[in-house]
């Protein structure tokens, strides 16, 4: 699609969006959005595609000020989504004339703060991507101003809504450090429970303005068809066994393996996490190709990006981590999910379940295994029924 055919779509529109995508089938969403009646499968990341197209269809890179605002939730959200918004930038708006390039800004948790104070001050980049804390720090420093912002996208949306930590730092960023008359705002997620209440919240808070426009894709199936999910009960006792057999007999590419954050309680009575026991056990006891690798959130920003690299880097890889993993991350070449802990929703068995399946144009079955115990059965068959999918039950013989 021509960026001026989108320009003019979106200018003409104006309206604010609730964005609710199952991140799959937002790649044909990111065009019919924009410009209704064409159904192209469009190239690139979900609904950040959604979203960038929106930004790079109002913003004036002749401008010399903050025009677009990303929030996300994490560090590596946020890089991986200032890459994919730099790649679009490195395109022309229009290829017939000269034109000064977008800038795009990674405002984000562990940066140098004193530099991108500098580079706000000399050259204002066109779009900022930021994390909630430091975000609000330039901002009550009064060394970032909104003003100029004329769209404010706030991705994984009911994430940062249900953290403690971010939710009030978000409110006041949606209705007191601006207006939501000034701005187009996006809210975007693969989930957004009781959306309805949460639409109606949006217009009473004056986070939105009151014709938002909620853009629900692929509300039937939450699930993509191309997963095969399975469970496995097993005793406490044996789940490191357990999934070890399940790792040897799948004998995946890559997988990611997700744990349960460490309780305060177990913080405080100086307690290994489960996730770094369960790294020891692997690297002892797993004797396949791929690289055992760690990421969570108690993990320093240096440690966390290193992880993520040698992902990237290519190879098999054996991802153990919390879920810190599950929002947004996109590594397309992970096959199998295995929930070691069984996740404490079924959104945080949606967000999981959807770090893999994602290869572009591919029709490859990924799966989700779950490993559980008997008490937790009845948890695993409320997931199935709200997010209306099967799981097929294993048995293994190393089970007890």
């Amino acid at each position: 699609m021509p960026r001026s055919c989108a320009r003019a779509r979106a200018s003409q529109n104006g309206r604010d969006w609730i964005c609710f995508t199952d991140g799959y089938t937002a790649r044909s969403a990111a065009c019919s959005v924009l410009e209704p009646g064409l159904h192209t499968s469009c190239s690139g990341s979900g609904k950040t595609l959604t979203y960038l197209l929106l930004i790079f269809s109002l913003v004036n890179a002749q401008r010399s000020a903050v025009q677009a605002v990303i929030v996300v939730p994490t560090r590596e959200l946020g890089m991986q989504v200032t890459k994919v918004a730099r790649v679009l930038a490195a395109k022309p708006l229009d290829t017939d004339l000269e034109h000064k390039l977008c800038t795009v800004m990674a405002l984000l948790d562990g940066g140098m703060l004193r530099r991108h104070k500098s580079w706000l001050k000399a050259e204002p980049p066109t779009i900022v991507v930021a994390t909630m804390g430091s975000l609000c720090q330039l901002i009550e420093k009064h060394i970032f101003k909104l003003e100029s912002v004329q769209v404010l996208v706030i991705d994984e949306v009911d994430f940062l809504f249900n953290s403690s930590k971010q939710v009030s730092s978000l409110k006041k960023l949606l209705a007191s450090y601006s207006s939501c008359n000034n701005r187009q705002t996006v809210f975007a997620s693969a989930s957004i429970p009781q959306h309805r209440r949460f639409l109606h919240d949006c217009i009473q808070q004056k986070w939105t303005k009151s014709d938002v426009l909620h853009v629900h894709v692929n509300a039937i199936k939450p699930l993509p068809s191309c997963l095969h999910h399975r469970f496995v009960i097993c005793g406490k006792k044996m789940k490191h066994q357990t999934l070890l057999s399940l790792i040897q007999s799948d004998a995946p590419e890559s997988g990611i393996i997700f744990v349960a954050e460490q309780s305060e309680k177990s913080k405080k009575a100086g307690n290994a996490p489960s996730s770094t026991l369960l790294v020891d056990f692997l690297s002892n006891s797993y004797k396949g190709s791929s690289d055992v690798l760690l990421l969570e959130e108690d993990m320093n920003f240096n440690s966390r990006a290193a992880s993520l690299l040698e992902v990237r880097q290519g190879g098999g890889y054996l991802l153990v981590s919390t879920d810190i993993a599950a929002r947004g991350i996109d590594l397309p070449e992970t096959t199998h999910v295995y929930n070691f802990d069984l996740p404490r929703s079924a959104v945080d068995y949606l967000h999981r379940a959807g770090r893999t399946g994602r290869k572009p144009f591919s029709d490859e079955k990924c799966t989700v295994t779950s490993i559980i115990t008997s008490e937790e059965l009845f948890v695993l068959q409320r997931y199935e029924n709200e997010l209306k999918f099967k799981s097929e039950e294993l048995t293994l013989q190393t089970q007890c």
